[in-house]
């Protein structure tokens, strides 16, 4: 999929408003993407300043830390703007939702690749906080506020510090 066939499928999730700030940080990330396989690397330097310029924005304007390494489905939301952070070694499965003040981080520093992959469909509540190597199976709900350090199951839902799984009820 093209850059701007990929913008254009994110700016349709964010409500087709390109002045929310987590379109404009998932449209950011796609750049950086996109601009690594620019060659020769004469040519990427350039593209790389704009990149570096524009994720600084992004971070210190906007509060949303989204490096171009993190591995970014389609239709990923960033909600809300405001205090996400997202380790470079994460994985976001398609359509996730992303609200403000979440953390996909590292438990420990001498494992620095072993940060969260969430499946397709996964909901992270304002403040959830997932640490290490963990997998949050697809349509999983991570409560607010949550300290999730565990794996949790497709469809379940996760609350508490530390994060209790439980069955999500259908009603």
């Amino acid at each position: 999929m093209s850059l701007w066939a990929q913008i254009a499928e994110d700016w349709r999730a964010h409500g087709r408003d390109w002045t929310r700030p987590g379109f404009r940080a998932v449209a950011v990330h796609r750049f950086g993407v996109w601009r690594m396989g620019v060659r020769p690397k004469l040519l990427r330097a350039p593209l790389s300043l704009v990149y570096r310029m524009l994720f600084r924005r992004c971070r210190n304007h906007y509060s949303i830390e989204l490096p171009y390494s993190a591995s970014v489905g389609r239709g990923v939301v960033i909600e809300h703007q405001g205090g996400i952070v997202i380790h470079g070694a994460s994985v976001i499965g398609d359509g996730c939702i992303i609200r403000q003040n979440c953390t996909l981080g590292l438990r420990r520093l001498d494992a620095l690749d072993d940060a969260p992959i969430l499946g397709k469909g996964v909901q992270l509540g304002a403040g959830a906080v997932l640490l290490g190597r963990i997998h949050i199976g697809d349509g999983a709900v991570i409560g607010a506020n949550a300290v999730v350090l565990i794996d949790v199951p497709p469809g379940a839902i996760a609350t508490g510090v530390p994060a209790a799984i439980r069955e999500r009820r259908t009603i």
